[in-house]
């Protein structure tokens, strides 16, 4: 079975072609970062409409590059949400369209659920059950998973998400977007201990994330400051660490509390090198292991959403023909895949 996974939640403009028998086929990606970089952030209308231009033109590139042809695919899978609506709508009316053309069924598939099937794409996927650290610019969650869709969310962000919380701290530092990255790329530069900023919500019983007053500590220090490249890396270095250090105190609770040895990263955070390197020890000092994506599949891509559609539609599961989406929509309401 082929399918076809298309992913329009925000600013990349993903696709992939995912076979049941040989794996992932072929994948293809656009990034908005140029477009949006004057604005310092993502502006939806631009993202849409890029969406509308790049998606066709990307699907012609991908099945060149695959080696098959549109009439071999089985099903398409596309983001229904959560996500921005307008960009959630040009995938779907897209993958709605060529799956009716085409004549095979069509699934919408939950952006974090895309995430969270993301380390299935590697040689060696993780087995059920574990616990997954979903970790981006628009969400910070853990949760238990015992298979596809039985999934309870075990803490989560209650303001920022930890993805931006970054952007929004690199912004004000006065880098350049995207700031979660480059943040991260100055805090390698950074003096470890010059400052200490909180670990949020670590001193209190659960799961859940609080990023805002990290933030406002991190850009309260640097107005104390002269605005060097010295002190600018410093206060990266002490914000990156201090998120870092709060995932990684969530993460061992939450093990801990499930009783399970298996961790998986996914997300765009879940790049960032210091807290793979963290998280690392984390699950070694409790016996366990740490399952991550590859880098190309941590930020927003096709293949995701082509793998998690494909365990939906083998399982049976449709859309009906209203096109609809969800930019906001709760992991833990999806249906389980036996």
């Amino acid at each position: 079975m082929i399918v076809l996974g298309i992913e329009t939640s925000c600013d990349e403009t993903g696709l992939a072609l995912y076979d049941s028998e040989r794996g992932l086929l072929a994948h293809v990606l656009h990034s908005q970062i140029a477009l949006h970089a004057e604005y310092g952030g993502v502006v939806p209308e631009l993202a849409s409409r890029d969406h509308v231009r790049k998606t066709l033109p990307l699907l012609r590139g991908l099945f060149q590059q695959a080696g098959v042809g549109p009439r071999q695919v089985n099903g398409v899978a596309y983001t229904r949400g959560p996500g921005l609506i307008g960009a959630l709508l040009v995938g779907a009316a897209i993958g709605r369209g060529l799956a009716w053309a085409w004549q095979v069924p069509a699934i919408g598939v939950h952006h974090m659920e895309g995430h969270l099937l993301a380390p299935m794409l590697e040689p060696e996927p993780p087995p059920f059950p574990f616990v997954a650290l979903l970790v981006s610019g628009g969400h910070t969650l853990l949760v238990r998973v015992d298979g596809i869709g039985q999934y309870r969310i075990l803490g989560e962000s209650v303001d920022d998400a930890a993805g931006e919380a970054f952007d929004k701290t690199a912004k004000l530092l006065g880098l350049p977007y995207p700031g979660g990255p480059a943040l991260a790329r100055l805090a390698e530069r950074g003096a470890p201990g010059r400052f200490q900023f909180p670990r949020p919500m670590t001193d209190r019983p659960g799961c859940n994330f609080s990023f805002s007053g990290l933030k406002t500590a991190a850009i309260n220090t640097w107005r104390t400051l002269e605005p060097t490249v010295e002190n600018r890396a410093d206060v990266a270095r002490a914000f990156e660490e201090a998120v870092v250090e709060t995932l990684a105190i969530k993460c061992r609770r939450a093990l801990k509390a499930t009783r399970l040895k298996r961790l998986i990263i996914a997300g765009g955070v879940g790049a960032n090198r210091r807290l793979r390197e963290r998280l690392r020890e984390v699950t070694a000092e409790l016996g366990g292991q740490v399952h991550y994506p590859r880098l190309e599949f941590c930020t927003d891509n096709g293949a995701m959403i082509a793998y998690a559609g494909w365990r939906r539609l083998a399982a049976g599961q449709r859309e009906d023909t209203a096109i609809e989406v969800l930019p906001r929509w709760p992991l833990d309401s999806l249906p389980a895949v036996d």
